[in-house]
């Protein structure tokens, strides 16, 4: 974490975690920031649930009450939060490439607290080991969990969702992946789980690798548990979230070595459907209007027809341009002063826009078809969606997913529906990013249980390796 000097208030303590949510371009985005203090030091990290950003590091971090600033160095440009503390709240300015928005945060419960404590404080009754592979140039590290007793023992890869996440997928200090290995390793199946390209100890970047690319990430774990002579050959499978959900029927769909695939909110949609649902929806809960929404969708629509003829770009940046100079005109006055270089503004602007537009990942997951991989999948596969997702929501996935499997080669499949639960399978009130702060973090009931009943049903667990 970084950590900078800064003049500090100890009879004000920022310590802990601040919940909230910036407001931009018409749309509200869940934040956590939590500071630290050392010294005369103060540090943050920012969570920002919806993009699947957790941890980050903040820079220029400055707490000298009554005023507040940090900077998130960010691809689109460098993000800078201007705040006013009054206190247990803060309310403050949010500008990055040109756009200008606000933002909130106040003192929050300490979410961490509401994480399900599991595993145990003891010591699991398993073996963990700290693993490392090769895919092609990049090392990817992790956690392998081993059953106690004699092997060889069946296993599965957790597989992570789009963003840049830690083995554990953690999320405000919930770590879904450790409870799900945990779980199943003490009954009987070892557990792989890993930090993404570029994250923890693995090397690479994640950003500029395109969802196949994390899918050859995958075999190649494939083959790493194939070479441990306590792990059974034949019995490995996969478990993905999210986009995860989308890596691992890519990556059954090329090998003929996977017992079993487990999808948990997984899409079933072209990325450019879930891009634009996700959209309109996270815009008409923040309060858009229906012409500010279709205003939105149709410049997404231009982007997508730019990325698939790779034609048009100079008509898209001038439009980038406008919108950029059209934030800073409606600026105030001093706010405007505040900003140096007007044109450069709105230059880095329009770089980052294109930037984003031409990544590897973005050009690959809109036209990416899950449909084409789950109908060429052969093994067994448990689809798992959660009631209120509203990130891969079941109104939009369940049929396309139904019917993929349907025309499949696989005919041992099943689609289970968890209620009331969240894009994580928390229960939930609505199912919004902007409630994961403040829930508590542990899975919906009967979820894990319907996880590892299924998967134990189609794999062989040796005697004496369970809990």
């Amino acid at each position: 974490m970084i950590s900078l000097p800064a003049a500090f208030s100890f009879a004000q303590s920022p310590d802990g975690p601040w919940v909230g949510s910036l407001s931009v371009i018409g749309s509200e985005i869940n934040i956590m920031v939590t500071f630290t203090t050392k010294g005369d030091s103060v540090s943050a990290t920012i969570d920002i649930p919806q993009q699947m950003a957790l941890g980050l590091n903040l820079t220029n971090v400055s707490w000298k009450p009554p005023k507040t600033h940090f900077e998130l160095p960010a691809g689109p440009g460098l993000a800078v939060f201007d705040g006013t503390i009054a206190g247990d709240s803060v309310n403050g300015v949010f500008t990055q490439a040109g756009f200008q928005g606000t933002f909130r945060l106040e003192r929050g419960k300490d979410v961490r607290k509401t994480a399900e404590v599991h595993p145990p404080a003891e010591p699991p009754p398993y073996a963990e080991e700290e693993i490392t592979y090769r895919s092609d140039t990049v090392t990817i590290a992790g956690t392998l969990t081993l059953p106690r007793g004699r092997g060889p023992f069946p296993a599965a890869i957790l597989i992570t969702g789009s963003g840049a996440h830690n083995r554990d997928e953690e999320l405000f200090n919930f770590k879904p992946f450790q409870v799900i290995a945990d779980f199943l390793t003490r009954r009987g199946i070892a557990v792989l789980r890993c930090d993404d390209r570029g994250i923890g100890g693995s090397t690479g970047s994640k950003m500029s690798c395109t969802t196949a690319d994390h899918a050859r990430d995958v075999l190649a774990g494939v083959l790493f548990l194939q070479g441990r002579a306590e792990i059974d050959s034949r019995q490995i499978g996969l478990i993905g979230h999210s986009e995860g959900g989308l890596i691992a029927p890519i990556a059954a769909a090329r090998s003929s070595d996977i017992a079993f695939i487990v999808l948990l909110a997984g899409p079933a949609v072209t990325g450019d459907r879930l891009i634009l649902f996700q959209m309109e929806s996270g815009m008409r809960g923040g309060g858009a209007g229906e012409e500010q929404i279709r205003k939105t969708i149709q410049r997404e629509e231009r982007v997508f027809a730019c990325v698939r003829a790779d034609t048009g770009w100079e008509a898209l940046a001038q439009t980038f341009r406008a919108d950029a100079a059209e934030g800073i005109a409606s600026m105030t006055p001093e706010r405007k002063r505040a900003i140096p270089d007007s044109a450069a503004v709105v230059q880095a602007s329009v770089d980052a826009r294109l930037a984003a537009a031409k990544n590897r990942w973005f050009r690959y997951f809109i036209d990416c078809d899950p449909a084409k991989y789950l109908e060429a999948v052969r093994c067994p596969v448990l689809a798992v969606l959660g009631e209120l997702d509203q990130q891969v929501p079941l109104s939009l996935n369940r049929d396309p997913m139904e019917a993929a499997l349907k025309k499949g080669l696989t005919r041992d499949w099943k689609i289970e529906v968890i209620p009331k639960a969240n894009h994580l399978f928390i229960p939930a009130r609505t199912g919004a990013p902007t409630e994961y702060a403040g829930l508590q973090k542990t899975f919906a009931p009967g979820f894990l249980d319907l996880i590892g009943g299924w998967i134990t049903r189609r794999v062989a667990v040796p005697g004496g390796a369970r809990k």
